[in-house]
């Protein structure tokens, strides 16, 4: 399918939109003022500009039908507040729910972010009314994601308004798997390939942890949690990982630290010794994540561990003293059914973690199960979400922080919910881009954040391999982390 662009590059945002009716498609795009005869099936969005007017429609042809909507604005004092690119997204998402029959819950928010936007209106003073009211007719969304937004919203800002503006998180990238899931996109490599770096591994990033405390020392920043990702943490032996967190401890003041996590994301990787090691130096939250309690989808994604091994997990954590679980479910997997995830969701429910995360599968072209499978698009995600919704929110749980991903089935949503108080501080600054995450090891991405506006990131080597070789070229990037605060100071 193609996307004709006529007096516009809005192609972002509009092939955004067309991929929440046409997903796991590749578009071709072209500029051109006319639509040419051999064009089987497009999308030609016009802005056409006069002396008093601007014009915006939208001729779409889509499985033998064609429809053409439009809107005229006329040009006063406020004109240059018109958001363009706004007005043809809903003008296009109307033509195409016309034509195929389906109007997406979440309207033309095609970002990752939609409670950003929420807790920036809530900052400008508006209420819960008026955001609904721009939710709705601004981004066409349904009054259930409004519900859920607005609660994630309410719940964040009880985390938000603690924030320390000269704190910091630190992020640990393990980037090692015992196998890779066939829907994962992370840089990892499994521990078969990788198992020769990880000595250096760990001792170059023991390095960056020193240079990194040495650093926040000198710019007065206080530590404030401290959250171990990849890949799966756990991928590594107990002493690998004590000797990880004991240069964590020597290296910052922990006694600001008040949220410390560690991904034991795999309960094939999970034994006693490691969990006493993690809980020992320091960690106060993990995360045991099934996936699927349904075999069949286990094996089906390449998962390579059992539903005995995640619950005898979960009940070793608690026999240690883990008193924070969080625990992930992915809705719309392969071999899944509506009746299979219903089953996860309330045996899960039943364990009653802190917390639980409900994603929904993203098809990504770094997976192994990409565009080239769409069984997974006609799997009922929308109704298995809608399901873990329901239940989590009568079993006391609350959304706290809500992302979304590209391609994901459904354009649908990934929602973290938890008890009260029991809120992940690390999620919620991540996802709302109020705090500086310094990271550390492969894959890891630093991002500065300067209140209330200004961001800047830092990225690290992607891989292992890349970040042993080239570590003091790209330990001198980290002097980025100064020139930002310098920048901040004189401002």
């Amino acid at each position: 399918m193609t996307l004709i662009l006529s007096g516009n590059d809005y192609k972002y945002e509009l092939e955004g939109v067309m991929k929440l009716f046409i997903p796991a498609t590749k578009f071709k795009h072209i500029f051109a003022d006319r639509i040419e005869q051999d064009e089987d099936e497009y999308v030609f969005a016009r802005v056409k500009q006069t002396k008093n007017t601007i014009l915006l429609y939208v001729i779409c042809q889509y499985n033998g039908i064609k429809k053409r909507q439009g809107e005229i604005l006329y040009k006063n004092d406020n004109a240059e507040n018109y958001d363009k690119e706004l007005y043809l997204s809903r003008i296009l998402f109307k033509v195409l729910s016309d034509i195929t029959g389906i109007k997406p819950k979440w309207g033309v928010l095609t970002g990752i972010r939609p409670v950003k936007r929420v807790n920036t209106w809530l900052n400008d003073g508006l209420g819960k009314e008026e955001i609904y009211q721009r939710l709705q007719n601004e981004y066409l969304c349904s009054k259930e994601k409004c519900d859920i937004a607005f609660a994630t919203a309410m719940t964040q800002k009880q985390v938000l308004d603690t924030l320390d503006k000269k704190s910091f998180s630190l992020y640990v990238s393990i980037p090692f798997c015992p196998t890779r899931c066939s829907y994962c996109s992370f840089i990892s490599q499994t521990l078969e390939s990788g198992k020769k770096l990880i000595p250096e591994y760990i001792d170059k990033m023991c390095r960056e942890i020193r240079h990194i405390g040495l650093m926040t020392k000198r710019l007065g920043l206080r530590l404030d949690t401290v959250y171990f990702g990849g890949g799966t943490p756990t991928s590594l032996e107990a002493p690998q990982l004590a000797a990880i967190m004991k240069c964590i401890e020597h290296s910052f003041d922990m006694s600001s630290v008040r949220e410390y996590t560690v991904e034991a994301g795999r309960p094939d990787t999970i034994t006693e010794e490691k969990l006493r090691t993690i809980k020992e130096n320091g960690c106060t939250r993990i995360s045991i994540n099934p996936q699927s309690l349904d075999q069949n989808v286990l094996d089906a994604i390449g998962r390579s561990h059992s539903i005995e091994q995640f619950f005898s997990g979960f009940e070793l954590a608690r026999k240690i003293g883990f008193s924070c679980i969080n625990t992930d479910v992915i809705a719309g997997l392969p071999n899944d059914t509506l009746d299979g995830f219903k089953n996860t969701i309330d045996k899960l429910i039943d364990l009653s973690p802190e917390n639980y995360t409900v994603h929904t599968l993203s098809i990504k072209r770094a997976a192994v199960l990409n565009h080239s499978d769409k069984t997974v698009l006609n799997n009922p995600t929308d109704d298995m979400v809608d399901y873990a919704t329901s239940r989590l929110f009568e079993s006391g749980y609350s959304p706290y922080y809500l992302y979304r991903q590209k391609n994901m089935v459904g354009n649908l949503e990934n929602i973290g919910w938890s008890k009260k108080g029991q809120e992940s501080l690390y999620n919620i600054y991540i996802m709302e881009e109020v705090q500086t995450i310094i990271a550390v090891g492969a894959g890891a991405s630093t991002k500065l954040v300067d209140h209330p506006h200004r961001l800047e990131r830092v990225f690290n080597y992607k891989f292992p391999l890349e970040y042993n070789r080239h570590f003091d070229l790209m330990l001198s990037r980290k002097n980025v982390i100064e020139e930002f605060y310098g920048s901040t100071e004189k401002e």
